[in-house]
């Protein structure tokens, strides 16, 4: 499947912080494009099928998924019980990218994404090379025991943006592998987003 591999930069100029898509910031603040200065304080103004679009877009780029993809998901977060916006968000924080991004495996979900692909990952002690795999409640996610494997990792778990593990993940530091408790809240999810505009910008497919 295609994936976004233009500049990144340009994407959180337009959409805002993306925590999964790249820790760097942009020198410039104008949105991209020929239309994106403000000139005089004249800003073009937003419909509310633009804001539901970006909305959408935040989690397609964040998460490094395409567009069928994401439609998936929604699909999936409609049949369940419960409320579909938040369905939606921890179904995508369970896939094990996001999961070894979310444990400092990686510094974005896109390196993650390539951990898991070369063979670094493992769930319940088996190397899994699917990055979209779901994860679920009591998997054990560790990193496969090769020298290369441990020193990539253990490289970036130094380096991690992040202090805390997320309320719903147990890791142990001694053997480098976390145990998933539950769900996650919307409260340990990074990515500034109103979910509702997503679910609304489906809503008639």
């Amino acid at each position: 499947m295609s994936r976004y591999r233009g500049p990144k930069l340009r994407i959180t100029r337009r959409l805002g912080t993306l925590p999964g898509l790249t820790n760097k910031r942009s020198k410039k603040k104008d949105r991209p494009g020929q239309h994106g200065k403000n000139n005089d304080g004249n800003s073009k103004k937003i419909t509310e099928y633009g804001l539901r679009l970006e909305e959408k877009q935040k989690l397609r780029f964040n998460y490094g998924i395409t567009e069928n993809q994401l439609f998936r998901y929604v699909k999936e977060a409609r049949r369940r019980r419960g409320v579909t916006g938040l369905i939606l968000l921890q179904l995508l924080e369970m896939r094990l990218d996001t999961i070894c991004f979310t444990l400092g495996f990686a510094p974005t979900i896109a390196s993650a994404r390539q951990l898991v692909t070369h063979g670094h990952i493992t769930i319940n002690g088996e190397v899994l090379n699917i990055p979209s795999f779901q994860c679920r409640i009591n998997d054990i996610v560790g990193i496969k025991q090769k020298l290369a494997s441990k020193n990539l990792i253990e490289k970036n778990l130094k380096t991690s943006r992040f202090k805390d593990t997320a309320s719903h993940l147990k890791f142990d530091k001694s053997k480098n592998e976390a145990k998933i408790l539950n769900y996650c809240n919307r409260d340990d999810i990074l990515l500034e987003l109103d979910e509702l505009l997503v679910i609304e910008y489906y809503s008639r497919r």
